[in-house]
């Protein structure tokens, strides 16, 4: 519907007053009328006006003083306070800037219909400097120069375009060739042999949930509506596994039971494992997880209350090296400020998006700067485990498959096997190098 009244109904009324009414007084009221019909209109358009202002924001300068602050060969900042800045290095930015050019026309030098235009610096700065802040959008302004609405929309541009071009190299499973670096890294530690990584979920609160969902995005210690995540971090920060969008209201079981983790498993594609702990054959790798994980072959969990000495050790090495999945959380937190503080997005798919974004940049850079994170040496060696791809085969295979994961005694004959290997390696010394 117009926002101006009708016309033609007007008149109209003018037309039937006109006929019915002929002395001074109709004239006074035909009067009223027209300045009642002048004064309607200019008040409508002034509360609704045709144009939205403009600011000359003089985007080239934004991007001449971005690029000579960070880009130039003599830069204003040196490359600790990039780093610091953009959390990465800058050489792994430029990688990032020109994949999303050659990837995506939103990224590129486009002219709008003013001849303005932003840079595919700008448009990544904008981006990543939400990421990592979690600022509003308008705080870019001041120094991108570049407002609000199309900062969101490089945010929203940038998460879609690293998804689809780095999510099938970041967000994989892990194949041979990982799983065999994989099985070296705790071990070296804690003495887990056969250890793929470490499972526990976070909460992301989100501060714009809508009101007919936030019963079901609530759980008691939380006190907020938030979105569950379930992650498998290696030794290394490695985040392997990430599944995000469960609501808050949930356990760590409820989650698992909708998360996708063991289908690789189920339908044989994951590599087939083969180690001996304490002169007992396993094929099959697991994640040390906490006290409310079911009791599977494929997980193994700490005591609740030992009083045994090579149980205490066990729960101390077992806490140890499940220490690196809430690293994981608090390394991404720190990093990517956005997911530490309230989600201000209404739809739970861009909150995915903006997550997985995260957790692929997290990869991205501890792949980048892996051998400065960690370099592990230890003159204990273990043995190496042998590592072959899974096979797939029929639905009957399938069910095997899944009544293995599943299997509690192969649980408990594992964590007891562990528990004496630990031991004969570490004994009562404190010292866990």
């Amino acid at each position: 519907m117009s926002q101006y009244p009708d016309i033609s109904l007007i008149e109209e009324i003018k037309k039937f007053l006109a006929d019915e009414m002929m002395d001074d007084t109709d004239d006074q009221i035909m009067k009223t009328l027209e300045q009642w019909q002048t004064q309607h209109i200019s008040s409508s358009r002034n509360i609704h006006p045709h144009s939205r202002r403009y600011y000359n924001r003089e985007r080239g300068v934004g991007h001449v003083q971005l690029f000579n602050d960070y880009f130039t060969d003599e830069p204003v900042y040196p490359s600790h306070i990039f780093c610091r800045r953009f959390r990465m290095r800058r050489e792994l930015f430029l990688q990032i800037v020109e994949s999303m050019t050659n990837h995506s026309e939103f990224f590129q030098m486009r002219v709008d219909a003013t001849g303005k235009r932003l840079s595919p610096l700008q448009k990544t700065t904008a981006a990543i400097q939400q990421l990592a802040y979690g600022a509003p959008a308008d705080q870019l302004d001041k120094y991108i120069r570049m407002g609000e609405s199309t900062a969101i929309e490089c945010l929203s541009q940038f998460c879609r375009c690293v998804i689809d071009i780095y999510g099938a190299q970041y967000l994989r499973r892990p194949n041979t060739n990982d799983v065999e670096r994989l099985l070296q890294l705790p071990s070296q530690r804690h003495g887990f042999l056969g250890m793929l990584g470490s499972i526990n979920c976070m909460h992301w609160q989100w501060k714009n949930c809508p009101v007919a969902w936030k019963g079901q995005f609530t759980r008691g210690d939380q006190g907020s509506p938030t979105i569950m995540l379930e992650a498998v971090v290696s030794a290394d920060l490695w985040i392997w596994h990430a599944f995000f969008g469960v609501a808050g209201s949930n356990n760590d079981i409820n989650v698992l039971n909708q998360s996708p983790l063991f289908n690789d498993v189920s339908h044989g594609y994951a590599p087939d494992i083969q180690f001996m702990v304490n002169d007992t054959q396993y094929n099959k790798g697991y994640c040390l997880a906490d006290d409310i994980y079911p009791e599977w072959a494929t997980f193994v969990k700490s005591f609740t209350s030992p009083k045994d000495p090579k149980r205490i050790k066990f729960k101390q090495m077992q806490e140890a090296a499940k220490k690196d999945v809430e690293q994981a959380f608090g390394v991404l937190q720190f990093r990517w400020a956005i997911v530490r503080g309230p989600a201000r997005f209404w739809h739970i798919a861009k909150l995915k998006d903006i997550m997985y974004t995260c957790i692929i940049l997290h990869n991205m850079i501890v792949e980048d700067e892996r051998d400065v994170i960690r370099n592990w040496d230890d003159d204990d060696e273990e043995p190496t485990i042998p590592v072959t791809q899974g096979l797939v085969e029929n639905f009957h295979h399938y069910l095997q498959r899944n009544a293995k994961l599943r299997d509690w005694e192969v649980h408990h004959q594992l964590r007891s096997d562990l528990v004496k290997h630990i031991w004969e390696r570490f004994g009562g010394n404190n010292n866990e190098n």
